[in-house]
C-alpha cells in the first residue's frame, strides 16, 4: 500500500477516507482490508477510481459488504463540510484581504451559492438517501416504502459541474493582480475538491446504486 501511496499522493484521501492511518510500512491490501474489517472488493474499486478506473458490473456484483461504501461517503461528506470548504473560504479571504475587488466579490459570491447547493446536496443524502440505503442493506421493516433507488437517482444532482465553472472563470475571465501564489493554491484546492466530488458521484451511480437497486429487487420477490 505504501508503493501504491508514493505513485499516487491522492490515495492519502482515499485511505483517510476509510479512516485508515497512513502509517502502513509493509502492510498489504489484503492485509489492511482484514485489519479494518473491509470487503476487500468495494476498497479496491474505491480505490481504482482514484486511479481513473471505472468499475464493471462483475466488479460491483461481488461486493459482500455495501455498508462500507456508504461509511466511505459520509466520510467524505464531513470531509468537504469540515476541510474543503473552510480551505477555500480561506483562500477566497486572503485573496479579498490583499484585493478586496469587485472580482473577488463575485467570486466569493459564486462559490457560497455552489456550496449551498451542495449542503442540500449531502443534508439530503445524509437524512433521507442513506438511511433508506442502510436499513435496506440491514434487511430492517424499518425501510421507507415511499423511498426507492429510482427517486434518489432522479434527485441526484451533478454537484461538480459549477465547481468547473468556477474554475473556468478563475482560468479564463477574471483577471487579478499579483498574488500569484494563494491563487495557486486556490486553484489547487478547487482542482482536489472536484476530483472526489467526481469520485464521490460515481461511486453513488455505479457502485452503489446497482447494490441498491438488487437488494430492493430481492426485497420485492420476497
Amino acid at each position: 500500500m505504501t508503493a501504491l501511496l508514493k505513485e499516487n499522493p491522492s490515495l492519502l484521501l482515499f485511505l483517510e477516507h476509510f479512516e485508515i492511518d497512513f502509517c502502513l510500512g509493509e502492510i498489504t491490501v489484503n492485509q489492511i482490508c482484514s485489519k479494518y474489517n473491509l470487503d476487500q472488493t468495494a476498497f479496491i474499486l474505491i480505490g481504482n477510481l482514484y486511479n481513473d478506473f471505472y468499475p464493471n458490473e462483475q466488479d460491483v456484483s461481488a461486493i459482500k459488504d455495501p455498508e462500507i461504501l456508504i461509511r466511505f461517503l459520509k466520510n467524505s461528506h464531513n470531509y468537504y463540510k469540515d476541510d474543503k470548504y473552510p480551505e477555500i473560504k480561506g483562500y477566497i479571504g486572503q485573496l479579498k484581504t490583499r484585493q478586496n475587488s469587485e472580482n473577488i466579490h463575485l467570486i466569493e459570491q459564486f462559490f457560497n451559492s455552489y456550496f449551498n447547493e451542495v449542503l442540500e446536496h449531502l443534508d439530503y443524502e445524509d437524512e433521507v438517501a442513506f438511511p433508506y440505503f442502510y436499513n435496506l442493506m440491514k434487511n430492517n421493516n424499518e425501510a421507507r416504502k415511499d423511498f426507492s433507488a429510482k427517486e434518489y437517482l432522479e434527485h441526484h444532482t451533478d454537484i461538480e459541474t459549477k465547481l468547473d465553472d468556477l474554475k473556468n472563470l478563475l482560468l479564463n475571465h477574471i483577471v487579478l493582480d499579483k498574488d500569484l501564489t494563494i491563487r495557486r493554491k486556490f486553484l489547487q484546492s478547487l482542482f482536489e475538491f472536484e476530483k472526489d466530488l467526481r469520485i464521490h458521484s460515481v461511486i453513488e451511480e455505479k457502485i452503489l446504486l446497482p447494490v441498491v437497486t438488487q437488494l430492493e429487487g430481492i426485497k420485492r420477490n420476497g
